[in-house]
């Protein structure tokens, strides 16, 4: 498969779009300050973000949206100085709750029944459990929890990001404690996750752009028990 070069995905009608952007992104290493993703572009992916799945539909986590230039400068020394935090127009943080507590339950659940406009009792029941559940499993774990539900929205984020056109870079190499300093997070009761660049490539600095794709072939990563 050739590689695509190009500062977008090729727009050639295929049987497989979303697949053809797939192909088309990578970890994108360096990015250009000159081009901001437009704001719509920002927005699909953010809405991209919130409609992903999470457990027991409770979205444990909240996206920080960074394009301040000083903030983003305060945090790129934390981070390993990689400078997609700051030459990318949008910085995406991804903050987990810092706790499962009933008050938090209570409001997704409460919100549930207010946009339905009804109240079902297997739902209902089903608050209780985790009512009597979660906020006695400790702090820690219910982070750990929340963080992987963040990481779907992650994701989403990603291929939300692919289909705009746009170049994201996941990121994980940072210091939480500082980032969550920087951000206030923690009296928000949120702790940082991961990190999300968003911009667009900058292929003349950029070492991996013209790089074939490697994953793994189908054969040894799909297993059909049949």
């Amino acid at each position: 498969m050739p590689v695509l070069s190009s500062s977008t995905p090729s727009t050639a009608t295929t049987a497989e779009p979303l697949l053809e952007r797939l192909r088309w992104r990578y970890a994108t290493k360096a990015m250009d300050p000159s081009k901001p993703v437009p704001a719509e572009k920002v927005e699909r992916i953010l809405e991209a973000a919130r409609l992903a799945p999470t457990s027991s539909g409770l979205q444990p986590y909240e996206i920080i949206v960074v394009t301040n230039p000083a903030i983003r400068e305060q945090i790129r020394p934390i981070a390993w100085n990689q400078a997609q935090i700051t030459d990318g127009s949008h910085l995406l943080v991804f903050a987990a709750w810092d706790d499962y507590t009933p008050e938090r339950i209570n409001h997704m659940f409460d919100l549930t029944n207010e946009v339905r406009g009804f109240k079902n009792e297997g739902w209902e029941n089903y608050r209780q459990m985790l009512l009597a559940t979660y906020p006695q499993r400790g702090a820690e774990l219910n982070f750990q929890h929340a963080a992987r539900q963040a990481y779907i929205g992650l994701g989403v984020a990603l291929v939300a990001a692919a289909f705009e056109g746009v170049d994201a870079t996941p990121m994980e190499g940072f210091d939480p404690a500082a980032l969550d300093q920087i951000l206030d997070l923690r009296a928000r009761g949120l702790r940082s996750v991961a990190m999300l660049p968003l911009g667009y490539r900058l292929e003349k600095k950029d070492w991996l752009v013209k790089l074939e794709k490697v994953r793994r072939p189908r054969s040894a990563f799909v297993t059909e028990l049949n």
